[in-house]
C-alpha cells in the first residue's frame, strides 16, 4: 500500500514539473515577437512602424550566417529547469503598455496649410538624430509662420564631417507627400528668389508659439525667406497646442523615414541579428567625440587625456573647456566604460551568450578597451561583423549613414541599453516609446558609478549582493508608460527648460493614447 502511495506521488511530482516547464515554455515563446520580417502587431500599428520596402536584398530565410563571418553562433542558452526557463523570460519580457497606443490624427478643426506667406530655410545642424529632432520641429515652425519649408540642409561642418545631403539620408518625396495636408514643403528654393535679401534668424531656444506668431512671423512683411540658422531645441517641449504636438510625431514617425537604401540595409542587419534569437542593442557611446565633449576620462591613461582635452580646446562651438572628470563621473555625466557595461549586464543576469550589437561607431581605446566586455560576452556584434566591406561601401565615409543603420537596429531590438543619455539615446528611447513602450533601459549612471566603485575597491563584489543592487535601482527605469517629465523644481530661466524631459523622449501624452475598449478601432482617450 505505501509503495503504491509513493508511486502515485511521484507520477504527479513529474506531471507537475512537466506542466510548469510547459507554461514556461510557452511565456518565453510569447515574448520572442519577431518584428522584422514578420510582425504579430495589429495593423493598426503598421503605418507607424519603420517601413518594410521591397528590395532585392539577400533573403536570410534559407542563409542564417552572413558568408564573410569566420566564427559560428555560440551555443543555444542551456536551460535545464521550469525556473530558469522563466527567469529568461523575464530578462527579455516588454514592460505592460497599459493599452497605449499612438493618435496623432488632426483635431477636427485642423485646416488644410494656409495661404503661404514666404519660404523658410533651415540649417539643421548636429549629428544624426539632433538634425532629425531639430527638422520636425521646423515643420511645426513652418505650419505656426505660414511659411514655405525648403527641404533642410544637413550639417556638412559638425565634429563628423559628413557631406551627405537631404536625399542621401532621409526619403525626400515621403517626406514631402507625407505633409502635404499639413505644411508645402518643396525641395529648392524658387529661382527668382535665390538672390533675393534673407533675413538669417536664430531662433530663440524653446521658445513657445506666441514668439513665433509676433516676433518671427512680422519678418514677413519685410522678407519673403527666412533662413534659421540653427534647428535644435528651437521649439518648447511643453505648452503648445495638441494639433502642433501631433503634427511634430507625424514629421518625426511618419514623414520623416531614412533613404530606401539605408531602410534596406538596416532591415537586413535586423534579420541578421534575429536569426540568433533575441538581441540587444548596446548603444556604447565610448567614442572619442563625447569623451572629449564631456571631459570623462576615468582609467584612461594620461596620454589619452591630454588628447581628449586638446580636441575640447580646439572645437570652436564647444562651449565649455574646463572639465572636473571625477565630478563629471560621480553626478553621472559621464557614459559608462565597456567593461562597467558588462557589469551591469551581468548583473542584470544576462547569460554570457546573449547576441549584443554594438551601435556606436570607434570605440575610444580598440580592441583593448572592450577586452573586458568582449570576455564577458563573446557574442559581440555590429554592423562592420554583420555585413560584408562591398555591403557597406556606400555608407562608408557617412556618419550620417552608418548612424541610421545603427538606429534602426536598435529601434528593433527585443532590448535596447544606451551607456549615456545622448541624442540617439534619447530618440531611440522616444521611437520605442512610441512604437509600444519596448523593453528600454534608462541607467542610474549616478547610481552605478558608486556601486562599481565599491566593486574596485574590493568593498564588494560581483554577484548575488551587486546584483540585487542593479535589478532594483532599475526595477522601474524600463520604458513603461509614464508622462512626459517637466522642469526641476527651483529651476529658472533657460536651465528650467534645460531640466525638462525632451518631446522626442517621450511623446506621452500629446501622441499617445489608452484605448477604450479591446476593439482596434474604438476612439481613444487620455487617461
Amino acid at each position: 500500500m505505501q509503495k503504491r502511495r509513493l508511486r502515485t506521488l511521484v507520477i504527479l511530482r513529474k506531471l507537475l514539473v512537466c506542466a510548469a516547464c510547459s507554461i514556461a515554455l510557452v511565456a518565453l515563446l510569447s515574448i520572442n515577437v519577431h518584428l522584422f520580417p514578420s510582425s504579430k502587431v495589429p495593423k493598426f500599428f503598421d503605418s507607424y512602424k519603420l517601413p518594410a520596402h521591397e528590395f532585392g536584398y539577400q533573403s536570410w530565410t534559407t542563409e542564417l550566417v552572413p558568408p564573410h563571418l569566420s566564427k559560428s553562433p555560440l551555443p543555444s542558452h542551456k536551460l535545464y529547469g521550469a525556473s530558469e526557463i522563466l527567469e529568461y523570460g523575464k530578462l527579455w519580457k516588454p514592460p505592460p503598455n497599459r493599452d497605449f497606443v499612438p493618435c496623432v490624427e488632426p483635431s477636427p478643426n485642423y485646416t488644410s496649410p494656409a495661404e503661404s506667406q514666404g519660404y523658410l530655410l533651415v540649417h539643421a545642424n548636429g549629428g544624426l538624430n539632433q538634425m532629425r529632432a531639430g527638422i520636425c520641429d521646423m515643420v511645426a515652425v513652418a505650419r505656426i509662420i505660414n511659411a514655405t519649408l525648403v527641404i533642410p540642409e544637413l550639417d556638412k561642418r559638425s565634429f563628423w564631417q559628413d557631406s551627405s545631403n537631404f536625399s542621401d539620408v532621409f526619403d525626400e518625396e515621403k517626406f514631402i507627400s507625407s505633409l502635404a495636408n499639413d505644411v508645402k514643403v518643396i525641395k529648392k528654393l524658387p529661382k527668382d528668389l535665390a538672390t533675393a535679401t534673407r533675413a538669417v534668424k536664430h531662433f530663440r531656444s524653446w521658445s513657445g508659439i506666441d514668439y513665433y506668431q509676433e516676433e518671427i512671423a512680422s519678418m514677413w512683411t519685410d522678407y519673403q525667406v527666412i533662413r534659421a540658422a540653427k534647428s535644435d531645441s528651437r521649439l518648447a517641449n511643453n505648452n503648445l497646442p495638441l494639433d502642433i504636438q501631433k503634427l511634430r510625431c507625424r514629421a518625426c514617425y511618419e514623414a520623416l523615414r531614412f533613404a530606401p537604401h539605408i531602410e534596406a540595409m538596416g532591415k537586413l542587419l535586423v534579420e541578421r541579428m534575429r536569426s540568433y534569437g533575441p538581441y540587444i542593442a548596446l548603444h556604447l557611446r565610448y567614442e572619442k567625440d563625447m569623451l572629449a565633449f564631456s571631459g570623462c576620462t576615468h582609467g584612461l591613461t594620461p596620454v589619452e587625456a591630454d588628447e581628449l582635452r586638446e580636441i575640447r580646446e580646439n572645437t570652436e562651438y564647444w562651449k565649455v573647456k574646463e572639465i572636473d572628470a571625477t565630478e563629471q563621473r560621480a553626478k553621472g555625466y559621464c557614459p559608462l566604460t565597456p567593461k562597467e557595461v558588462g557589469m551591469f549586464l551581468n548583473a542584470l543576469g544576462f547569460p554570457s551568450n546573449t547576441p549584443v550589437y554594438i551601435a556606436a561607431g570607434e570605440i575610444y581605446g580598440g580592441d583593448s578597451r572592450m577586452a573586458d566586455l568582449q570576455s564577458r560576452y563573446p557574442f559581440l556584434m555590429s554592423k562592420e561583423k554583420l555585413a560584408s566591406v562591398e555591403e557597406l561601401e556606400p555608407f562608408t565615409n557617412h556618419a550620417s549613414q552608418m548612424a541610421a543603420l545603427d538606429y534602426i537596429v536598435s529601434v528593433e531590438s527585443d532590448v535596447f541599453i544606451p551607456s549615456y543619455s545622448g541624442n540617439m539615446a534619447r530618440a531611440v528611447e522616444g521611437h520605442r516609446r512610441f512604437l509600444g513602450h519596448r523593453k528600454t533601459f534608462s541607467l542610474d549612471r549616478k547610481a552605478l558609478v558608486r556601486l562599481f566603485d565599491k566593486v574596485e575597491s574590493g568593498l564588494l563584489k560581483e554577484g548575488k549582493n551587486l546584483s540585487n543592487r542593479v535589478i532594483e535601482i532599475h526595477k522601474r527605469r524600463q520604458g513603461s508608460p509614464r508622462k512626459r517629465k517637466g522642469p526641476i523644481s527651483g529651476t529658472k530661466g533657460m536651465d528650467r527648460f534645460r531640466s525638462e524631459e525632451a518631446f522626442y523622449v517621450n511623446p506621452l501624452p500629446d501622441c499617445l493614447c489608452r484605448k477604450e475598449s479591446p476593439d482596434i478601432n474604438s476612439s481613444l482617450v487620455i487617461r
